[in-house]
């Protein structure tokens, strides 16, 4: 079982985003959130937040108001309430945008989730998910596929990549592997140190 955590950064094509959530997702909204889980046509087990931007709060959901003064944004509360549901699977919905400050933020909550647990952040153009081990992508043939270090990363290794990489070490600020390209599925990547954020992209 998974948590949706939808939250209030740009959204605008709905129907592409539907098909990331399923029927026995639990969905929380986080704040402003609520209205784009309304244009997704889904509707949210739990509203949470200080809601400083959802001027009127619905009727029959259940609420948790936190203030507004607080050491957490309303997506790392979301994450610590689904958690705390029993909830290891995250994917957040609506968390890029505008705000560079809230889109690295969450972006970067990938990289902060516990052992065991897994998450993604997905947009209208991006797929984004956090390994410091491995990881197996079912794309398209066709599909960019770009590595982010967010430290040294070493021993990396790829493969059904049209520029496959072997025990290379990526360092950050380097683009080396960013824009590369998917052969065939599934897309996989290892590593034996380091940390990386693995992109889908599309134009």
């Amino acid at each position: 079982m998974r948590a949706v955590i939808i939250t209030g950064g740009s959204m605008t094509d709905y129907s592409y985003l539907r098909q990331f959530i399923r029927s026995d997702d639990y969905i929380i909204a986080a704040d402003s959130g609520y209205l784009h889980a309304k244009c997704l046509m889904v509707t949210p087990d739990v509203l949470l937040g200080d809601f400083d931007s959802l001027a009127e709060l619905p009727e029959g959901i259940p609420i948790y108001r936190f203030p507004a003064k607080k050491n957490l944004t309303d997506t790392e509360l979301a994450v610590n309430f689904a958690r705390e549901q029993g909830y290891r699977d995250f994917l957040l919905l609506g968390a890029t945008g505008s705000r560079m400050d809230h889109t690295l933020s969450n972006i970067l909550l990938l990289s902060a989730l516990r052992p065991g647990e897994t998450g993604a952040v997905v947009d209208e153009h991006n797929q984004i998910w956090f390994t410091d081990s491995e990881l197996s992508l079912s794309a398209e043939p066709g599909t960019l596929f770009s590595l982010i270090p967010l430290a040294t990363c070493e021993g990396v290794t790829t493969t059904n990549l049209a520029y496959p990489l072997h025990n290379a070490t990526l360092l950050v600020g380097q683009g080396v592997g960013v824009s590369n390209v998917v052969l065939k599925s599934p897309a996989n990547v290892t590593l034996s140190a380091g940390a990386l954020l693995v992109m889908l992209c599309k134009d």
